[in-house]
């Protein structure tokens, strides 16, 4: 996970193979890619596992997202989810892959 300046421009460094996210608010340029493609001047928090929903769930189906969550974020672990149009993306701290995966489990959640 990288920042930047919100007036920045995309960089192409970031996009390419893996889980990709670009987010633009009014106060910066967040960008979620491989650890390796981030430039070591820019600001980054690198350390984390990404998790995809698999589906297909439709869009007005409830409660997805917070079936995955709840399990996690109840268990004092932090996260960051991520939405596209065909899915969905849990992210959480290398740390806590282990934990987060037995609480995934624990909830009924199958993980492959």
């Amino acid at each position: 996970m990288s920042q930047l300046p919100a007036s920045e421009p995309i960089p192409t460094w970031c996009d390419g193979d893996g889980f990709v996210n670009i987010t633009r608010g009014d106060d910066e340029l967040s960008m979620i890619c491989l650890k390796d493609r981030v430039p070591g001047e820019i600001m980054a928090d690198g350390d984390w596992t990404c998790f995809k929903f698999v589906g297909p769930f439709a869009f007005g189906e409830s409660g997805i997202v917070l079936s995955v969550v709840r399990p996690i974020s109840e268990n004092g672990i932090g996260i960051l989810v991520a939405s596209t149009f065909n899915g969905d993306y849990l992210l959480v701290q290398n740390a806590d892959v282990a934990e987060s995966l037995n609480h995934l489990r624990a909830a009924g959640h199958t993980v492959v």
